[in-house]
């Protein structure tokens, strides 16, 4: 077992987040226990906020409408997907990140509920968000063109940078930015955070084996829409904001991205979570280590939009 030296706050919320595992380990269980969880943790939605779930090419949506007035260039807008190693979560399990994200930086921001591992495996969620961001682009949507970034985090991470390749490769409009927090991007299991983060806090390497069996389940030979630390070129991408987190054996399928991003000429920022686990996010307001990244997260996408 691995010492990972957290501070007082990271372990209580630790401790809180594994007093929701389920002894169930069926896949309904999974998805339970994952959802208790995340309704532990979310706040009230702020007054104000328009919340509207509804459905984009065949995909549910939800968007976050803050109580502001829209510039005369149409909104900004996020695009968000959610983590939970594409085999659990929902527009639920993140709605404290999106109703956060829309009141701090005035934004619209758009959830997408993405098809499901096993059930669905590669392509399909992917092909869900890349569907739903087209829809964005292309639709009477009032949002500044200008202003559009794709933010996710963990699978959701992984997600977002694979539409930034599809949508490069399909010579089709980028996002202004694309924010990629704690992220798996495929990175093979000879990374040091796989061996040194091997049983870490929240998520093992043996968890993120099995995340992508079920994901890639049915695949040969995955590309880089699946795992996009496979591109073969990473030029001509939107820039990046990439956080990760120390006690995470995902840490450096992000350190090597920016890397590579950087080394082919574009813009990649790399924040090092110091003390941070994965899943991280949800202790917002109780560990300051986690408030921390929010407020770097909140600056860059301030920044782009």
């Amino acid at each position: 077992m691995g010492t990972y030296p957290l501070s007082a706050a990271m372990s209580a919320f630790v401790a809180k987040t594994l007093g929701y595992a389920s002894d169930d380990s069926s896949l309904d269980g999974l998805r339970k226990a994952y959802d208790d969880m995340c309704r532990a943790f979310t706040p009230e939605r702020p007054a104000g906020l328009e919340v509207v779930d509804f459905q984009l090419n065949g995909v549910a949506v939800r968007s976050y409408r803050p109580p502001v007035k829209p510039p005369s260039s149409g909104w900004p807008c996020v695009l968000y997907l959610h983590g939970g190693g594409w085999v659990v979560g929902g527009l639920d399990s993140h709605d404290f990140m999106c109703f956060e994200l829309a009141m701090a930086l005035g934004a619209m921001v758009v959830a997408v509920d993405y098809r499901l591992a096993p059930e669905h495996p590669f392509p399909a969620g992917f092909e869900d968000c890349l569907s739903v961001w087209r829809a964005l682009r292309g639709g009477p949507f009032w949002f500044d063109p200008q202003r559009m970034l794709v933010a996710g985090d963990s699978a959701g991470g992984n997600l977002a940078a694979a539409l930034c390749l599809a949508l490069r490769d399909a010579d089709e409009r980028l996002p202004s930015a694309q924010v990629l927090i704690y992220p798996g991007l495929g990175g093979d299991e000879h990374l040091p955070s796989r061996r040194e983060c091997a049983d870490a806090p929240l998520l093992g390497s043996s968890d993120v084996d099995c995340y992508h069996a079920l994901y890639l389940r049915g695949t040969r030979q995955p590309g880089a829409y699946a795992m996009p630390l496979l591109a073969g070129d990473l030029s001509d991408l939107p820039p990046a904001w990439i956080a990760v987190a120390q006690f995470d054996p995902l840490r450096d399928d992000g350190v090597r991205y920016a890397e590579r991003l950087n080394a082919a000429g574009g813009g990649a920022v790399l924040y090092n979570g110091e003390g941070l686990v994965h899943g991280c996010l949800r202790a917002r307001g109780q560990v300051a280590e986690v408030d921390r990244l929010y407020e770097k997260l909140l600056g860059f996408m301030a920044d782009k939009l």
